[in-house]
């Protein structure tokens, strides 16, 4: 069985990424699930009091049922082929995303994301970004502005490690092939081109033999702010989904280490696959 977990608030983000994780089912024609998480992480002054009576019920836990009841309802009526279920948790949503992963191979977890600033917006809330941080399990956040899913041009950023053929190979397994392949190097060393461009031959052939997608083409970016020379790749190659190897030699340690995160508000609205290699690479 493969599914996909989707925490949901109810906000119109969530129902983004609902809808979002919907179309990648149809897409692919897949038998994909979605499980939507619902963690409570704040419950009401009555519920305190609930070790003394065991009967309280929380209100919140009858809105947050007729929600989610609601949220089902939709999702059946736009895209009856797509099956829900829904779960509910008490606690923090890091935690609880975390226990519920550790006991599924979930092929991703898919996440809106607040605000028009893309990559930014998956960082501020610190649930999501300790998420995206710390799980096993692929996370793919999704801007509020990306209302159709799209993957004609996908971009990888690389480094040319193994750990990115993984990550890779893990979104193919989420959301399937047919794509052009656009990979993005950041040029960090100034490297001569020429051994760049060599380096890039000998990559693709690779690529091509570990994935099987054979419409491959690269983008090169000089040594500059990080997080522009990615938002102008993105930009420049009109990239419909990025690749974002999350290991300790690739650029997304990059951007924690140098702490640049919250300055990739450029306009960068790409839905955004953070994944992690299951061993050293």
């Amino acid at each position: 069985m493969k599914k996909i977990l989707i925490p949901v608030d109810f906000s119109e983000y969530s129902y983004g990424a609902v809808e979002y994780a919907c179309q990648i089912v149809l897409a692919n024609n897949s038998q994909q699930e979605l499980d939507l998480i619902h963690v409570y992480t704040n419950h009401s002054n009555l519920y305190v009091n609930r070790d003394l009576d065991p009967d309280i019920v929380d209100p919140q836990i009858e809105i947050s049922e007729r929600e989610m009841a609601k949220m089902i309802a939709l999702v059946q009526q736009k895209y009856p082929g797509v099956k829900t279920n829904a779960l509910y948790r008490n606690g923090n949503l890091f935690e609880e995303t975390s226990k519920v992963t550790a006991t599924f191979p979930y092929d991703a977890v898919l996440m809106g994301t607040k605000g028009s600033s893309g990559i930014e917006a998956v960082f501020l809330g610190s649930n999501t970004y300790d998420v995206i941080l710390n799980t096993k399990t692929p996370v793919l956040g999704i801007p509020k502005e990306a209302l159709a899913f799209k993957k004609q041009r996908v971009g990888l950023l690389t480094n040319f490690k193994e750990a990115e053929i993984e990550v890779l190979l893990q979104a193919i397994n989420l959301f399937g092939n047919g794509f052009e392949l656009i990979l993005v190097h950041i040029n960090k060393d100034d490297q001569d081109i020429k051994i760049i461009d060599e380096k890039f031959k000998t990559w693709i052939n690779y690529i091509v033999e570990r994935s099987g997608i054979n419409d491959i083409s690269f983008h090169v970016k000089s040594r500059e702010n990080i997080s522009h020379a990615i938002n102008n790749a993105i930009i420049d190659e009109q990239i419909d989904i990025v690749l974002v190897t999350k290991s300790r030699k690739s650029f997304f340690r990059k951007l924690i280490s140098e702490n640049i995160v919250r300055k990739m508000a450029y306009n960068i609205t790409t839905p955004t696959f953070f994944a992690r290699v299951h061993a050293p690479k």
